[in-house]
């Protein structure tokens, strides 16, 4: 179950995916160096907007693509909240897909969702 999945905060904290039970989850793949950068504010002023109801947006920094995200967590932190006053939840560097990437973004629950679709 998603909920049974541990992350990594940004500061290098771990919790499972149950701190965010009973919420809507926007589970993100950021890149502060990409073409989507901008996205960044939008999703804070959906998380601000939304946050009280249940809404999460949940980011998770990727350098998987290009290298767009090549700084350090501290880099990301500090950019994230000078540049586009981030307050929702970011969470340490993964590779999204292949190997490496975390149950987040490979559960069996998501991935059948993914094959859903098509």
């Amino acid at each position: 179950m998603i909920y049974d999945i541990s992350v990594a905060a940004i500061d290098g904290t771990t919790r499972t995916m149950d701190a965010y039970r009973g919420q809507t989850l926007l589970v993100v793949n950021v890149a502060s160096q990409c073409g989507f950068t901008p996205q960044y504010a939008g999703l804070e002023a959906l998380y601000r907007k939304y946050h009280g109801r249940g809404f999460a947006v949940l980011g998770f920094p990727c350098n998987q693509f290009g290298g767009q995200e090549p700084g350090t967590e501290a880099d990301i932190v500090a950019f994230c909240s000078r540049t586009y006053g981030v307050t929702f939840p970011l969470f340490m560097k993964v590779d999204v897909n292949g190997a490496g990437a975390p149950s987040a973004f490979c559960a069996p629950q998501v991935r059948e969702a993914w094959r859903a679709r098509d």
